[in-house]
């Protein structure tokens, strides 16, 4: 349950870095030019660069975590081998430092240490799953697609909307998904939404006035 809320923060994460990185590119764009093939040439390249660095950034971040935990587990089985009485009173010493009588604690880590020492202890002593270890190259490619979902909104909405009236409803959409992704993020982490989404969309409205206000000091025609 825990890893699964972990992805589902992070595919939020990513999308919100994808609605506002690419709105801030396209909208400060529009503010330059009102060429559609200048907003979908800076914008696809905005989505791609954004997507591939995420991908990169979270592989290599996960890596390193994935090789964290493989030398801990390592650490763990040369200890099992080398002592395993010492580890099996360690392992009875935790469950009952967790509120187990020292009897039924010691029974407990015997049955457990039969089935599986090495995952009883990955369990109790650090927390992980030798089953289910972080995989950099799924969160690569969850990182990478959050991003590009989020990308694709101010993208698509800024490309097919009337050119008078794109940049005020690129910003509502834009405003009303950081919205979502504010609040989502709040739930998932039990926190208040209210700030949350402030802050989200607060964000995202700067960013664009910025690259708007930058855009139109250009004030160029493609």
């Amino acid at each position: 349950m825990r890893g699964r809320l972990n992805w589902l923060r992070a595919a939020v994460l990513g999308a919100n870095d994808g609605i506002v990185s690419t709105a801030g590119i396209v909208v400060g764009v529009a503010g330059a030019t009102s060429d559609r093939g200048a907003l979908l040439v800076a914008g696809s390249a905005g989505l791609l660069a954004g997507a591939m660095s995420m991908a990169a950034g979270e592989y290599v971040s996960v890596s390193t975590q994935r090789d964290s935990e493989e030398a801990l587990l390592a650490l763990e089985a040369r200890e099992l081998r080398e002592d395993p009485e010492e580890e099996l009173a360690e392992l009875g010493g935790i469950y009952v430092g967790k509120g187990l009588s020292e009897e039924l604690a010691r029974e407990v880590a015997r049955q457990l240490t039969a089935h599986d020492a090495l995952a009883a202890h990955a369990e109790a002593e650090l927390g992980l799953d030798t089953q289910d270890l972080t995989s950099p190259w799924r969160a690569a490619l969850a990182s990478m697609a959050a991003f590009t979902v989020g990308a694709l909104l101010p993208l698509l909405t800024i490309l097919f909307v009337p050119a008078g009236i794109r940049v005020a409803v690129t910003v509502v959409a834009v405003a009303l998904a950081l919205a979502l992704t504010g609040w989502s993020s709040a739930r998932l982490g039990h926190t208040p939404a209210g700030r949350a989404v402030a802050r989200n969309v607060a964000g995202g409205l700067l960013a664009m006035a910025v690259t708007y206000g930058v855009g139109s000091l250009l004030d160029v025609e493609v």
